[in-house]
């Protein structure tokens, strides 16, 4: 009986051993293996699917007319056409309009950075009556098309006299934009007002703080502005087919609009390739400050 006994625990804990082992489907390892696995094919499908007009434009650009237009065109050239770069490049005069881009973009980058930050801060840091209505009404405006301004705008700067100049695309930027008050009032709010506190016991106006202690502490979302400014205003199309009529003052996006031609005479693979040539600097801009634009995304706060 006393053995019988002391055999019970024993098979008892066998049992319970032999049903706590678990399966390799319910591992921890497995299901973090699954996981990675199938979240890298899906960024891997969603790469193909961003990257496929990308790779049709290059495949464009390296093919004759002919094979440009043919029904159905070939996924790759027969033979690699490289002069096409320096044709579509030379045919119309691609060196100003590098250049008046260049310099419109960083002009509004400029202004966008500058006047963004001050309003923001004052959205921020600063009490006066009425300040919430204030930022609710600046947001307020984000849901006004840009249609609805944009004959109001022309008859302004046409009595100004600023037309057929960058003056209507540059000057605006100095007013702030609504999206991008909001993104920098949100980070300057997660900034300790201590900093504030104590510059103020120390003598410093309002201006000091926001140019020596909240700039310098805004340098990630200071970039991520810099960044989608500089990528939309290179890109702008609207704003310069309506204000500038001469061509040595044409940017980019109206010098690739050249090329379209009607009754379906585009040369695509010379559209293609200043296409490519074109998008290349916002390539390069984006990888080269990338560390600022995930900061600025992720940062919520000051780094101790």
């Amino acid at each position: 009986m006393a053995q019988q006994t002391l055999s019970t625990p024993s098979s008892a804990t066998t049992t319970i051993g032999i049903q706590r082992k678990p399966s390799m489907l319910r591992s921890a390892r497995f299901q973090e293996n699954f996981i990675s696995t199938v979240a890298t094919l899906i960024c891997l499908v969603g790469l193909g699917v961003v990257l496929f007009p990308v790779f049709w434009m290059l495949s464009t650009s390296l093919k004759s007319q002919l094979e440009a237009f043919k029904p159905p065109p070939p996924w790759m050239p027969n033979t690699f056409h490289w002069e096409n770069y320096y044709d579509a490049l030379t045919t119309n005069p691609f060196g100003v309009y590098f250049r008046n881009t260049i310099y419109f973009s960083l002009m509004v980058v400029v202004a966008e950075v500058v006047s963004n930050s001050f309003i923001a801060f004052g959205f921020a840091r600063l009490r006066a009556p009425g300040r919430n209505f204030l930022f609710y009404f600046v947001l307020a405006t984000l849901m006004i098309p840009g249609e609805v301004t944009l004959i109001p705008q022309y008859v302004l700067f046409a009595r100004l006299g600023w037309l057929n100049s960058f003056k209507p695309l540059i000057v605006p930027a100095w007013f702030g934009s609504a999206y991008l008050i909001f993104l920098l009032r949100q980070f300057y709010m997660s900034i300790p007002k201590e900093y504030d506190e104590a510059a103020l016991i120390e003598g410093a106006s309002w201006l000091t703080i926001w140019y020596r202690i909240t700039l310098p502490l805004s340098m990630p979302a200071l970039g991520v502005v810099a960044i989608m400014s500089f990528i939309f205003h290179w890109n702008l199309y609207q704003g310069p087919l309506i204000y500038i009529n001469d061509n040595s003052l044409f940017t980019l996006s109206l010098g690739l609009s050249m090329f379209q031609t009607p009754f379906g005479g585009t040369p695509w693979h010379w559209y293609m390739a200043a296409s490519l040539v074109t998008i290349l600097p916002c390539i390069i801009v984006f990888f080269l400050a990338q560390r600022f634009f995930i900061q600025g995304i992720v940062v919520s706060g000051v780094k101790g």
